[in-house]
């Protein structure tokens, strides 16, 4: 049977991700600490507040989100929650995967065996007949091509896998794509295959949006292919994300004097797989276990515990509050290492930490470590 929030619950999630200073990572531990998007509504002005916020934090408003649901559904796409049977399979596996995702065309596509091609905006003539070979051959064994629609490569890499199957992840609002020429494109990704975004539907999108974007191209996939990209290149950030998340990286190798092959070489160098041909792909994938979409799992995580339960965590003393805060500087500490310095149980900590998050005077990093944030 499959699992799925009703409307409301939906609903509630939307405005509850919307919100100022409410991440993936913030909206799970809230979900956690009082078992449904409607309570912590309810008690992230008071989080806040005790968090030593300057000012009364921006809850996102029923209307706004009224708005943005609506528009949502009028063009045919639809909000995706996590642990819902339709949300991407391999991204439910990552570290604090998105809540909420906008998506249009067809959800089976997600569920599928999926390798990211990404690389230069400006890429040479025959970076592009690499890319739409590879695409095409990935596709012919039943591999569905995900990118970022951008110029250059996500270009080639989407519309040669058209026929079998490409997901387009965006940067912006489904209802703000970017780049404007590729809103054909997009079109016809919509119908046969998937676009998917974080952001809300009118979000225009903004240079920061990108390696957000990334971090879903890599997390949907089972590896990503790098075919051509400088040493700055947002491809390398998509890469670093797939490291991060357990992937496979492959890179195509190039000519030392191309700067569009300087990023690719370096990935060769550090470790990832060099491909010349599309088996190389498929030899490294050939051990490649894809994970259920555990939905009722999921869903019930997110509300195991009671809020009666959690009344005690709220009444911390403001000593144990600044003794946490003493032991915090701009420089990321493991929660873990956190507790062994303060003494002070587990869940107070997690309390304390979603207060600061949620004031905006907390960073969050990798493995489980968090810094204060500079003022």
């Amino acid at each position: 049977m499959a699992h799925r929030l009703s409307d409301q619950q939906r609903f509630n999630w939307l405005r509850l991700i919307r919100s100022e200073n409410i991440g993936p990572a913030t909206f799970r531990d809230l979900l956690n600490h009082f078992g449904s998007a409607e309570k912590a509504l309810e008690a992230v002005p008071t989080l806040s507040e005790r968090g030593g916020a300057k000012r009364k934090i921006q809850i996102a408003s029923k209307e706004d989100t009224e708005r943005e649901w609506e528009a949502v559904y009028k063009t045919g796409a639809r909000l995706v929650a996590l642990g819902e049977p339709d949300y991407p399979r391999d991204l439910t596996h990552t570290h604090a995967p998105p809540p909420i995702l906008t998506i249009a065309g067809q959800e089976h596509w997600a569920q599928k065996t999926i390798v990211a091609i990404v690389g230069s905006r400006n890429c040479s003539a025959s970076g592009l007949k690499l890319t739409q070979t590879l695409a095409s051959q990935l596709g012919q064994n039943d591999i569905v091509v995900a990118s970022g629609l951008a110029r250059g490569i996500d270009t080639a890499a989407h519309t040669a896998s058209l026929e079998t199957g490409t997901i387009a992840v965006v940067a912006g609002g489904l209802g703000k794509l970017y780049p404007k020429e590729n809103i054909p494109l997009a079109h016809q990704i919509s119908h046969n295959g998937m676009i998917i975004s974080e952001a809300p539907f009118s979000w225009q999108a903004r240079a920061q949006d990108f390696p957000r974007r990334n971090r879903i191209i890599s997390g949907i996939s089972a590896g990503t292919l790098v075919i051509e990209a400088a040493k700055r290149s947002g491809s390398l950030i998509t890469a670093r994300y797939a490291l991060e998340q357990g992937r496979e990286v492959f890179a195509i190798p190039g000519s030392p004097l191309d700067p569009r092959s300087a990023g690719t070489n370096h990935l060769i160098k550090q470790g990832a797989c060099l491909v010349t041909q599309v088996d190389d792909i498929l030899e490294a994938l050939a051990h490649y276990i894809p994970k259920p979409n555990s939905s009722k799992a999921l869903l019930e995580e997110y509300s195991a515990i009671e809020p009666d339960h959690l009344e005690p965590d709220l009444q911390i003393v403001e000593i144990e509050r600044d003794k946490l805060v003493c032991s915090l500087n701009l420089t990321p500490i493991a929660i873990d290492e956190l507790a062994r310095l303060t003494s002070m149980p587990l869940n107070q900590i997690q309390m304390i930490l979603l207060e600061l998050d949620l004031a905006g005077r907390l960073e969050r990093h990798g493995n489980q470590t968090v810094s204060l944030r500079p003022q």
